[in-house]
């Protein structure tokens, strides 16, 4: 019965394993020039599968050149998982598009792969020297601040030390992007198979006319054999250093097109792409609500340091808090992909329709040679009002009804005599109730006195708390004789002052806030009117801040 159990569980565990294995196939590189080789890596992270896949389907189209095993051990959250690679060198029979077949190992079967060989110029006739080094430009002709692709080839058909370098590439007329790391692989040269070390680069030509590529010096060492067959690894290395040039190029780079507008940034590219996002979607915004729009700009053929700003949202009704732009650059076969990211947080201040402009960005279109308009529509946003942010209006106080009540007039030494009765005895009450009182009496208030919240307010603002400074800045607000928004209106510093706090309050970036300029703003906050001023003769001025 144990033995049963124990046959039942190891078939549960060995299925449950099987339903997450997974065999797959990936290549080094897709294109190719004919005669070159590429690696094929497969991989299984099925530990009971034993053997080695069948390579047979790869013979119709490909030489199969080497072939090893790693088996790999990691460890992800405590649990190991193991996995098992083949690493196969292939070189193409033929050239054009070909196809690496599914390969089977067990019951599991890899994905085909499609590759582009190209017909390669090759390197015909005459003896090759030993290591030698060549270089290319994807195009003769590029118009200026366009993207062109320098590849350099390091051939040797001899083994050389890890002590090779290769002189920085550095034009003064044109700026230069390393695109990824040096791939090797192999080729064979007139029946020769030589390793490639290959190198690319972006260029982008600053000024037009013409623009000399100088060529670029290769040292290596080159390992000697021995003249006897024992190789002792712990013998010092013997070999001699040899110089490679590559050839020097010349680049035709042509002026900005005169169809072209003077006024937009030139952005010559193969591809652009425009897009926006919205968090969240701009039929939920009300008033007061912060609405975030990001517009993300994709460039195939540029850098990210070549994008120009994109345009800013301009509405009536509605401010904006920008963030920093975030920019990238992702290498392709075909060059340097470039992309700028900005985001912005958009304030409703008020209900109804608000009206976004169209965002229109001008490019160059170099596979088409033609002027290309990519934009995004205009956009209405239906802003709702927020019951949150409508105060109740306060209730006014009544004033005190006075009742004259009709009497029978008196005469004037009756009311002499009643008036001095009741001088007398409002005196007498009077002095009797200060005998009573201690000398200094305590005043008592119902509630936060101004000179309190100004006290708030400025411990608020000076401590950089923008939270703090909002709630005792609306505190303080409600004691004075005019809103917050019409001190703004009249007083020109308070309201970029107004404008930073809500910046802080409302942007993504969490970018610190200093309170020193609204203090300073509260402080040398005018006056109102001099009619005003008497109206409101207890909260017209502000207490001094160091009174003497």
């Amino acid at each position: 019965m144990t033995r049963l159990l124990c046959l039942l569980l190891l078939g549960l565990h060995l299925g449950a394993q099987a339903s997450t294995s997974h065999f797959s196939a990936t290549v080094d590189r897709t294109r190719l020039n004919a005669g070159e080789s590429l690696e094929l890596t497969l991989e299984s992270n099925d530990a009971t599968l034993f053997g080695k896949p069948d390579l047979t389907p790869l013979n119709e189209l490909f030489e199969v050149v080497a072939s090893r095993q790693v088996n790999r051990l990691n460890t992800v959250n405590g649990q190991s998982r193991t996995s098992t690679q083949w690493i196969v060198t292939l070189q193409p029979k033929q050239s054009g598009y070909v196809v690496i077949p599914p390969l089977a190992l067990g019951e599991l079967q890899s994905p085909p792969i499609t590759l582009h060989v190209q017909e390669g110029s090759g390197q015909d006739g005459g003896q090759l020297a030993p290591v030698f080094i060549d270089a290319s430009l994807d195009q003769s002709s590029v118009y200026v601040q366009a993207q062109s692709i320098l590849t350099l080839r390091i051939y040797h058909s001899v083994s050389l030390y890890d002590d090779s370098s290769l002189t920085q590439l550095d034009l003064a007329d044109a700026r230069v992007e390393s695109l990824g790391e040096p791939k090797t692989y192999e080729k064979d040269l007139n029946g020769i198979r030589h390793g490639v070390i290959e190198l690319r680069y972006a260029i982008y030509p600053q000024q037009s006319g013409e623009l000399l590529i100088p060529g670029q010096t290769f040292t290596a060492t080159v390992v000697e054999r021995s003249r006897n067959n024992d190789y002792n690894p712990f013998a010092p290395r013997s070999g001699r250093v040899t110089r490679v040039k590559s050839p020097q190029l010349r680049l035709e780079v042509r002026a900005k097109p005169a169809e072209y507008p003077a006024d937009a940034p030139w952005l010559p590219a193969r591809s652009l792409s425009l897009v926006e996002a919205w968090s969240p979607q701009p039929e939920q915004i009300k008033v007061g609500e912060s609405l975030t729009r990001s517009l993300l700009l994709k460039v195939d053929g540029l850098s990210s340091a070549q994008l120009p700003p994109l345009p800013a949202t301009q509405a009536p009704g509605l401010r904006r808090y920008p963030d920093q732009p975030q920019l990238a650059n992702q290498s392709s076969e075909q060059g340097l992909i470039g992309s700028r990211e900005e985001r912005e947080a958009l304030v409703a201040n008020r209900e109804g329709a608000i009206e976004l402009p169209a965002i229109e960005v001008l490019w160059w279109n170099t596979l088409e040679d033609r002027l290309v308009r990519s934009s995004l529509p205009a956009r209405t946003l239906q802003v709702a009002s927020n019951p949150a942010l409508e105060e109740p209006p306060l209730p006014l106080a009544e004033a005190p009804q006075t009742l004259v009540v009709q009497g029978p007039p008196l005469w004037p030494w009756q009311l002499s005599t009643l008036l001095l009765g009741l001088t007398s005895l409002c005196g007498f009450g009077l002095w009797w109730r200060a005998r009573q009182q201690p000398p200094i009496a305590r005043s008592v208030q119902s509630g936060p006195s101004p000179r309190d919240l100004l006290d708030e307010l400025k411990r608020s603002c000076l401590a950089n708390d923008s939270q703090a400074t909002r709630h005792a800045l609306d505190a303080w607000a409600r004691q004075q004789p005019e809103t917050l928004a019409d001190m703004a209106a009249r007083y020109l510093p308070l309201s970029a002052a107004l404008d930073g706090l809500n910046g802080a309050l409302y942007s993504e970036s969490g970018q610190r806030w200093q309170g020193r300029e609204l203090w300073l703003a509260i402080r040398s906050l005018p006056p109102l009117d001099d009619a005003d001023s008497a109206a409101n003769p207890e909260t017209s001025t502000l207490p001094p801040l160091y009174p003497r």
